[in-house]
């Protein structure tokens, strides 16, 4: 069998609703790899994020951020930062909402406000603990993506302000905020461009809004069970829940197992 890359979401395709990796998932991923497959992860986490789960699964290849920060074999390939002055100008317009903002890098992640309700229950739900507060930070770093806590009504008001981002609902109170043209779909054609690699050969796993792209774009794209419905329509599979062997069975669905 031809080589193939296939790249896993994190949250609700990797981990289960306990953040935890069922073990069918762990034993699918040694069975590619020990194939001689590539296995990636494809994320809107930044890489301090799941630097523990790449220790136990063994990767070290990933799409981070949302396809602004890429790594191969512990190599970085690709960066696309958001532009700092349009970063200052919608956190301005983020202040006058009373809605907070999140400035993300390879390393770190820090909010402009000390604390506050959305924060708290969006970040607590990926059990990741309150980031620290640094209102310049964003001036003084490389911020490959922004998150604005605030409710879905919000959107659409950012959206028609600021059309140079891509605005992205992960929880219902937080959004990612990415640079226009930015996507897990163009992190992997910057890996796929790194390897040489056909897009017939390349797969994906994902349940989530930021997944939509990167389902529409592979050569194979396979929706969890528990993937929303809008991500469930553009895939061309739909595997089993992720806590009912989602990932074994996708990968039996599609052939790779």
């Amino acid at each position: 069998m031809t080589t193939k890359t296939i790249f896993f979401d994190i949250d609700g395709t990797i981990y289960d609703e306990d953040k935890q990796v069922p073990a069918s998932t762990k034993e699918a991923i040694a069975e590619l790899q020990r194939r001689g497959h590539h296995v990636a992860i494809a994320t809107g986490r930044a890489s301090y994020m799941f630097e523990d789960l790449r220790e136990e699964l063994g990767i070290d290849s990933y799409v981070s951020l949302n396809g602004q920060y890429v790594v191969f074999e512990g190599e970085v390939i690709y960066r696309n930062p958001l532009d700092t002055v349009a970063l200052k100008e919608l956190t301005l317009f983020a202040e006058k909402q009373d809605q907070p903002v999140a400035y993300i890098d390879a390393i770190d992640m820090k909010v402009n406000v000390a604390e506050h309700e959305y924060i708290q229950t969006s970040i607590g739900s990926l059990k990741l603990a309150f980031p620290t507060h640094d209102a310049e930070y964003f001036l003084l770093n490389e911020i490959y993506q922004a998150m604005i806590f605030c409710p879905k009504e919000s959107q659409d008001m950012y959206a028609e302000a600021y059309p140079g981002f891509k605005f992205i609902r992960w929880h219902p109170l937080c959004m990612d905020v990415l640079p226009g043209n930015g996507s897990k779909a163009n992190g992997i054609a910057q890996m796929m461009k790194h390897l040489g690699v056909k897009k017939e050969d390349i797969y994906a796993f994902g349940d989530g809004l930021n997944d939509v792209e990167m389902l529409q774009f592979v050569g194979h794209g396979i929706a969890m069970g528990n993937a929303e419905d809008e991500v469930k329509a553009v895939a061309p599979y739909v595997t089993k829940h992720v806590s009912e062997n989602g990932i074994y069975e996708g990968l039996k669905m599609v052939g790779l197992l």
